[in-house]
């Protein structure tokens, strides 16, 4: 199974919460760009999984055109900033059975760390805003294959 990992775009700073923060238009055209360089590499997507904040969900609805259809799409309050990156990566490999690919929209320092769940013997990468990486996911185990962001594609 194929597990994209994507941060969120770039999100401004004027909101009355940390989970109110909406996209800037800098994050939605870098998100865009990130999912057109990712689009002819995925045969199909499986299940979309994003957090509640809107930044993440504003992420989801940017680049959901871009990709290829997703059979499910799923809001998690799991996902968020300081989620139990541990308990998530056992959800996705629970999902591995019934999915050959998915992505997760979340925040820093979730994404880097559950990366680090999936890859053992990986450190927690950093992650660019729309940065995404792509995890081989079998038998258990994942193999972090790249990280890229809006400013390391080609």
């Amino acid at each position: 199974m194929k597990i994209y990992i994507m941060r969120h775009g770039q999100a401004g700073m004027n909101a009355k919460s940390d989970e109110s923060r909406p996209l800037t238009e800098q994050g939605i055209h870098e998100s865009v760009q990130m999912a057109r360089w990712l689009a002819p590499q995925m045969t199909g997507l499986d299940r979309v999984i994003h957090s509640p904040y809107l930044r993440a969900r504003e992420t989801w609805l940017a680049i959901c055109n871009e990709l290829p259809e997703a059979r499910v799409v799923e809001e998690s309050d799991e996902i968020t900033p300081y989620g139990d990156a541990a308990r998530v990566a056992s959800y996705l490999e629970a999902l591995a059975g019934n999915a050959e690919s998915l992505l997760v929209v979340s925040h820093l320092p979730l994404v880097g760390y559950l990366v680090h769940a999936l890859c053992p013997g990986h450190e927690a990468p950093l992650f660019a805003t729309s940065g995404m990486a792509c995890i081989d996911f079998e038998n258990g185990r994942g193999e972090l294959r790249w990280l890229e962001g809006p400013h390391t594609i080609r």
